[in-house]
């Protein structure tokens, strides 16, 4: 299906889908016969990831919480970091579980590594930053810094002459 018909025909998810469109065997620098360099390969990867990964991001009257389903994972396999200062990034891998006696009929479940940034916005508390994973779904809470204190205004004392 077609992004256009629910409506999400925006350039980013353009953007996002033509790097999906690129195969492994042309991405890198200098991947092509032409010497034209494109994509990297670690960034049509983590394209790939980010697009992967779908999050739910709601404000609260106290905190932005962020929502990821994270079926099957462990708290060691997912990873939660500020980076430069307000961009909080989720990533992680899931890897499949390997047995010489079983063999794949279907695999359906995404493998490998995925990955969100969020840059946070100004009035997020980086000092407040908790994350809880329970039943498969990673909720990153990060709790707003309180507003500032309106500017009261400087009463000048006025002098008779």
């Amino acid at each position: 299906m077609e992004a256009r018909m629910f409506g999400l025909e925006t350039p980013l998810m353009a953007a996002l889908q033509h790097l999906l469109d690129v195969p492994d065997g042309d991405a890198g620098a200098g991947g092509d016969k032409s010497g034209a360099s494109g994509p990297t390969r670690t960034y049509v990867r983590d394209a790939r990831a980010m697009a992967a990964t779908p999050a739910d991001v709601k404000e609260l009257p106290n905190a932005y919480t962020f929502v990821v389903d994270m079926p099957g994972l462990g708290t060691g396999d997912i990873k939660v970091q500020v980076e430069d200062e307000r961009v909080l990034v989720i990533s992680g891998e899931r890897r499949r579980e390997e047995r010489e006696d079983a063999k794949y009929l279907r695999m359906e479940r995404r493998m490998g590594k995925f990955m969100r940034k969020f840059v946070l916005p100004e009035n997020a508390d980086m000092d407040k930053i908790a994350a809880v994973c329970r039943d498969g779904v990673l909720t990153v809470t990060v709790e707003k810094l309180p507003p500032p204190e309106p500017k009261k205004p400087k009463t000048i004392e006025v002098k008779v002459a």
